[in-house]
């Protein structure tokens, strides 16, 4: 007899990888979204200095880049989750909120990691169409949110389709949304949005216990692949929550001592976030000039159908 497998392992689709199409090795795979700059010599350095210590397993506390982002973000390590990868944070969010009988809330199209959230869960997706303009319908989605809703998640900027929600609109949004249900905002590409401050969501967290910040050092910080990613939270009891849920020393030492350097060096990744942005500019304009209309991107891709 063959060995039987979980019903719910064969509900959850497989991430697509390019490395399943058998592509020639000269194309470029841009799906991804990676950044095309290698990591700063500095990062190159701190991994390096560690290499010699890779007998020895890595804080599995991640105290020190806590700390380090702590400082960067003003906001307690007590509120600060580590992963491997913001991927890792995200199913062990699903994990620790959500089970059989409950809801999750969240756009589509979108990142294409939730779908699989909601299958590994066993809980119900609502998915809530983009508007005319690949935007997220805020008030739709509020309109979904039922006793049975455990997380509601928004991507800003969305993932594929690249468009921004203006602070102002998630605020209100975060008013129509219960206490007891998490709000997760993902912002991987938050630092390439120019209509207003990356950081200005994290002002939220004073006043929203519900609410998640997730973002990642794969995409400005050119470190995807090291896998870090962190989660900045209104109540420090997520962050026990999802610990919980995953196993130890989740986050390498060298991703770690990566991470903790990179945070160190932000003029120099403004000046790559500012490169991507005059690229992506130039981008629209060549795409206009063929008569082809993108959503308005505030990321480091251009979205168009």
């Amino acid at each position: 007899m063959a060995i039987e497998y979980s019903a719910r392992v064969s509900r959850i689709p497989v991430y697509p990888a390019a490395a399943g199409y058998a592509l020639p090795e000269d194309v470029a795979l841009m799906a991804s979204n990676e950044s095309p700059d290698p990591p700063l010599p500095a990062v190159v350095e701190a991994v390096t200095r560690v290499l010699g210590g890779l007998n020895r397993y890595p804080d599995p506390t991640n105290q020190g880049l806590r700390r380090a982002l702590s400082d960067r973000f003003g906001v307690p390590p007590t509120r600060i989750a580590i992963g491997n990868g913001s991927c890792d944070i995200l199913l062990a969010t699903g994990e620790a909120l959500l089970e059989p009988g409950a809801e999750l809330v969240y756009a589509w199209p979108s990142f294409s990691v939730y779908p699989q959230l909601e299958a590994a869960s066993g809980a119900t997706g609502i998915r809530v169409p983009l508007n005319a303009k690949h935007e997220h319908d805020l008030d739709a989605m509020a309109q979904e949110i039922t006793a049975a809703t455990r997380l509601v998640i928004v991507c800003n900027p969305n993932n594929p389709t690249s468009t921004a929600i203006p602070l102002a609109d998630i605020q209100a949004f975060l008013k129509k949304v219960p206490k007891h249900v998490a709000v997760l905002l993902d912002e991987a590409y938050c630092e390439f949005n120019v209509l207003e401050d990356p950081d200005a969501s994290i002002d939220l967290l004073k006043t929203h216990a519900n609410l998640i910040l997730l973002r990642t050092f794969s995409k400005v910080y050119g470190l995807c692949g090291l896998r870090v990613g962190y989660a900045l939270c209104g109540d420090e009891r997520f962050v026990s929550a999802v610990d919980r849920v995953r196993q130890p020393f989740f986050c390498n030492a060298a991703a770690q001592a990566a991470a903790i350097e990179a945070l160190k060096h932000q003029d120099a990744v403004t000046e790559r976030v500012e490169r991507a942005i005059y690229a992506r500019i130039e981008l629209e304009s060549g795409l206009s000039d063929l008569r082809i209309e993108p959503a308005a991107s505030q990321a480091n891709f251009c979205w168009f159908d």
